[in-house]
């Protein structure tokens, strides 16, 4: 591939940004959309080779799947030809920044940016955690720092929550970060992308390992076996930044803090909003029933000593159980296609229960007088009172008394 060769018909190459043992990232322009993107190209090499097309085609899948603010995004994917070879590649935002490992090359960062860079790092991680994807790559070379912000980039060896690694005993990943359950054998976690950042933290924060290995030999034997060094003193430095590195480099899974603790610990920090804030009023909206209107009858029933009257040209009447309150929406965590084990998220879901709201709009005519209306308890008729029986006759009901006709005349008297 040259420069300046289209790709798909849309995707023209301008410039070579990086290249490793399985692709090459070129900056290229949209021609369709007028903008610029990052296109990830499978090595000439390795395209006779149907796993490593998989692997490049599940990296996009994944991506394009996670859409969060430090994740880069995946905007397509496909196949071309190229001297006779069919090459995959994949679309991506084009991240213009350095990497967090070239910023490390002239030494360890002040804290305040190495905290701001970790938060966002971690709020990446807390999302696809989320999604049931575990990184398993988290390193400074796949950290860009933008002037937009801090984007993760290269799932290309993630994998979904409980899988193991391949049985032939071949770990992928880095061995300056594999965390000691993965070199032990034990199934990807959320825990694994933890200690990775911990390691990542640790050197931003040092400038160097928290131990002393130069081997790959000697870096797994760190990982199991010996105690991180603590952190040198750094003025200025606030201690919970101190102790949330420290739990991030603990031996067993179970003793680090998730993504987003690490994320609201740092961010709180760098004066960030709380990850676990943004992930719930980014939830899905959750509407509100109709409102239920209910036309009048011809009778009202009113308790016992209680009147309410409608006073004016219009009004609402609001019935329920107190004010209306808004309905909230918890985090919603939409399930990814690699992850076979997860319900609805990682991140456990607990909504609010929706509050039945009833609205009556009452509204009068001004120039048609009506007339008070009264309302009342109503009252209740005392029992008639039965008459005692006579004796030998049993009690009865009364007879209706006989109509009295009026008499007639007599004779009229004699003078």
């Amino acid at each position: 591939m040259d420069r300046g060769e289209l790709i798909a018909g849309r995707y023209r190459l301008r410039e070579e940004l990086g290249r490793g043992g399985m692709s090459v990232v070129w900056r290229a322009d949209d021609d369709v959309l007028g903008r610029e993107v990052a296109v990830k190209v499978l090595s000439a090499v390795l395209a006779d080779d149907p796993q490593q097309r998989r692997l490049i085609r599940d990296e996009a899948r994944t991506a394009a799947r996670l859409r969060h603010a430090h994740v880069v995004a995946v905007y397509d994917y496909g196949d071309f030809t190229d001297g006779g070879r069919t090459l995959s590649y994949v679309v991506m935002e084009l991240a213009d920044g350095r990497t967090l490992a070239q910023m490390l090359s002239g030494g360890r960062l002040p804290w305040k940016v190495a905290t701001l860079v970790g938060a966002q790092v971690a709020a990446a991680l807390a999302a696809a955690h989320a999604d049931g994807i575990v990184h398993r790559d988290v390193k400074p070379a796949n950290v860009m720092v933008t002037s937009a912000g801090v984007k993760l980039v290269d799932f290309g060896i993630s994998a979904a929550i409980g899988a193991f690694d391949g049985n032939d005993g071949q770990l992928v990943g880095t061995p300056a970060y594999l965390a000691p359950e993965r070199i032990k054998g034990g199934p990807v976690r959320p825990a694994t992308d933890v200690y990775a950042l911990g390691v990542l933290m640790y050197l931003a924060l040092a400038g160097r390992m928290p131990w002393d290995a130069s081997t790959v030999t000697q870096m797994v034997r760190a990982h199991v076996f010996a105690k991180p060094a603590p952190l040198p003193a750094i003025p200025g430095l606030p201690p919970a930044v101190a102790r949330i590195v420290s739990r991030c480099l603990a031996k067993r899974p179970a003793d680090r803090p998730s993504a987003i603790e690490v994320s609201d610990v740092l961010g709180e920090v760098a004066g960030l909003p709380s990850a676990a804030l943004l992930r719930s009023v980014s939830a899905p909206t959750v509407t509100l029933p109709p409102a239920r209107t209910r036309r009048p009858g011809r009778a009202v029933l009113i308790a016992a000593g209680v009147v309410t009257g409608m006073i004016g040209a219009g009004g609402v009447w609001w019935a329920g159980d107190g004010a209306a309150q808004p309905a909230q929406a918890d985090a919603v965590a939409v399930p990814s296609a690699p992850a076979t084990k997860r319900a609805e998220t990682p991140s456990p879901s607990t909504s609010t229960p929706e509050q039945t709201v009833r609205s009556i709009s009452v509204s009068h005519q001004r120039d048609a007088p009506r007339r008070p209306v009264r309302a009342a308890a109503p009252k209740a008729d005392p029992a008639p009172k039965a008459e005692p029986a006579r004796k030998g006759k049993p009690a009865g009901p009364k007879k209706a008394p006989k109509p009295k006709h009026p008499k007639k005349p007599g004779p009229a008297a004699r003078p």
